[in-house]
């Protein structure tokens, strides 16, 4: 496997050790950083400003000795770029007495062109313009240089890039938004930022943000600790972001150098790019042009660096998580009280099954009534149990209403689905008609009961659901308004032990302990000694999957082959590849043919990037087929 066919490149970010004025003994020790990237596969390395010279030689770079020395440097660094593209900070001098703070790039042996820094701080600790002049507006070519110029892109091993040096990312104009206009993928950014309390969290903030408004990589390598110290320090800071996300990056302060490996996702990138108007409809900057750095394709990467999230709907970091689910339950609770005041606040009525989805939705609406200064007698659950229904949940539902105070009105439906099958003349009990029967058999009563009392029905089905059609048409696939339609499977049961955790009282722990530990099941087949007897997972496969194989098609718009390789790295020693590729077939068929319920979904709100609201987020067919998706799983574990 080659996971440059799915558009990863792999770049790095170096802080090196620095010999102060002595240009010569950097030129080596870039040369070792060079020929150990190259080994790793690397197909670009990124150095700090006035890496070959220094930052901090202040006044020497008027001297001509040094700039004849770093000069003679970048030859020496050229000739050891065989296998990758660097990028290295120079002084460099025109023949007009200008000095410039330029960016070399250097490939197959050779000095590929220059960009000079356009932004030159001259406040606080800095003194910048005491040496050089701005590069703004300079474009020239000549025998010494192939091109100097602001307005320059690179491309490399496939990838376009364009450059930004320091005080440009911090000015009010970062160069780096109109290179991503003029085509670059990744902005480089050749630093020399010293350390003060904080400013390491600024400096993350104007990295992640100008990757987001780009929508590009963004590699970022500013210069280390053995700088100058005489009036500030520098702790070597290396950044990898993504299109608003933080990828990767260092320790700061390392005295012996860092360097920092990152791969780029470019198809993700162009996908984000092409599916966004603004993006797509600003102006294109003028003057651009485009220097090929190498004609060599990016080396082969059998494996990536990068960590893949088997569960990316759901945040690792647990202060990040008590955030984020603080927010979702917000976003819930609020589109639900908003849809209560249009409807004159009439009740709130809810089916109450005891299982997963329908426990978080109820307890969005007591937030929902909370929000509105609304009596918990303003929620009508009502329970309707059916064949399929097991003691484990009825028990549940009913715990969950009287842990809450609040009255569950019980309305068992089996004779009335007897009724209707005899109608039918149908005699076979457990085929699809008689579990859609009692699908359609709760959702009519409960439709009714909202009439009857005025309110609105809240729906429970997950975004996870949906996306496999998991629902029964004009039945559960059918809501005044659902609050879980945006909300996955995988978020479901941390969003309700978070609730668990930080909003319930001691009557009500247990009962949502005992939800979470209920295996999932639609409950239309007949208990097995009063146990579960249809669990969900044996037969559409596990949701951590599904949701993987979701959010990368959805959001990323990954192909089959590439969302099969990244499950197989998210998910390996969990999961083997003949599963993965099992489930992910089953995935793409039904996700295929269930378009036709997503076609017709009520309203509900938006809590996530990704959503199967045939309003905002997703458009399709009813009548697409997945014939040549299912083609290309059937082939993926063929040699």
């Amino acid at each position: 496997m080659d996971y440059t066919e799915f558009g990863f490149i792999r770049m790095a970010a170096v802080a090196p050790e620095v010999a102060l004025a002595d240009p010569a003994a950097n030129a080596g020790i870039h040369i070792g950083h060079i020929e150990a990237l190259s080994a790793e596969g690397v197909c670009l390395a990124l150095f700090p400003e006035l890496s070959v010279s220094g930052y901090s030689c202040e006044d020497l770079f008027f001297n001509a000795d040094l700039l004849r020395a770093s000069r003679q440097a970048l030859i020496g660094i050229a000739e050891a770029c065989t296998d990758l593209t660097a990028v290295v900070g120079v002084p460099w001098r025109l023949n007009d007495g200008r000095l410039l703070n330029c960016a070399a790039v250097l490939a197959d042996g050779r000095l590929v062109g220059l960009v000079p820094k356009i932004a030159h701080p001259n406040y606080g600790e800095f003194y910048d313009q005491r040496w050089f002049a701005s590069g703004d507006g300079i474009s020239l070519t000549g025998t010494d240089a192939p091109r100097i110029d602001a307005r320059q892109l690179f491309e490399v091993a496939g990838v376009t890039v364009g450059i930004e040096i320091c005080e440009d990312l911090w000015s009010p104009e970062p160069p780096g938004i109109r290179h991503c206009l003029a085509g670059a993928d990744v902005i480089l950014n050749l630093s020399a930022s010293n350390e003060l309390v904080a400013k390491a969290d600024y400096r993350r903030t104007l990295v992640v943000g100008a990757s987001a408004r780009g929508i590009s990589g963004y590699l970022y390598a500013s210069a280390g600790p053995t700088e100058s110290t005489k009036d500030v320090v520098f702790g070597g800071h290396l950044m990898a972001a993504e299109n608003g996300v933080l990828l990767a990056e260092n320790d700061r302060f390392e005295l012996t150098g860092s360097r920092l490996i990152a791969e780029f996702d470019l198809d993700y990138l162009h996908r984000d790019r092409s599916q966004n108007s603004t993006f797509r409809g600003a102006v294109r900057p003028e003057g651009y042009v485009v220097s090929r750095a190498s004609a060599r394709h990016h080396p082969p990467l059998g494996a990536i660096q990068r960590a893949v999230d088997a569960h990316p709907f759901v945040p690792e970091d647990e202060a990040q998580f008590d955030a984020r689910a603080r927010e979702i339950l917000s976003i819930q609770a609020t589109g639900l009280a908003r849809r209560m005041l249009a409807a004159g606040d009439g009740p709130l009525v809810i089916g109450l099954s005891g299982g997963l989805d329908s426990t978080l939705a109820y307890l969005v609406c007591l937030e929902a009534l909370t929000l509105r200064d609304l009596p918990v007698s303003r929620l009508m659950p009502l329970t309707l149990p059916g064949p399929g229904t097991s003691a484990r949940t009825l028990a549940s539902a009913r715990s969950l209403a009287g842990a809450t105070g609040v009255a569950l009105r019980e309305i068992p439906i089996e004779a009335a689905v007897v009724q209707h099958l005899a109608d039918l003349d149908h005699s076979e009990e457990t085929d699809v008609v008689f579990e859609n029967a009692q699908a359609r058999e709760r959702t009519q009563i409960l439709f009714n009961f909202a009439n009857k009392v005025g309110g609105i029905v809240v729906g429970t089905g997950d975004l996870s659901e949906l996306a496999l059609g998991w629902c029964t048409y004009n039945a559960d696939h059918m809501a005044s308004y659902n609050v879980n339609a945006s909300v996955p499977k995988t978020m479901m049961a941390y969003l309700v032990r978070w609730y668990g955790s930080h909003r319930a009282d001691s009557a009500l722990k247990p009962v949502l302990a005992e939800v979470l530990d209920t295996p999932i099941s639609p409950e239309l087949i007949a208990p097995t000694n009063g146990d579960i007897s249809q669990e969900t997972e044996s037969i559409i496969g596990p949701y951590e999957l599904h949701d993987f194989f979701l959010y990368h098609f959805m959001r990323h718009g990954a192909g089959v082959r590439k969302i099969f390789a990244l499950a197989c790295a998210a998910f390996d020693g969990r999961h083997e590849p003949a599963v993965i590729q099992r489930w992910l077939r089953v995935f793409l068929a039904r996700f295929f043919a269930q378009q036709f319920k997503r076609t017709t979904l009520p309203p509900g709100p938006k809590v996530g990037t990704v959503s199967l609201s045939p309003r905002g987020d997703w458009r399709m067919p009813d009548e697409a087929t997945a014939r040549a998706y299912l083609a290309t799983v059937d082939a993926l574990m063929e040699t």
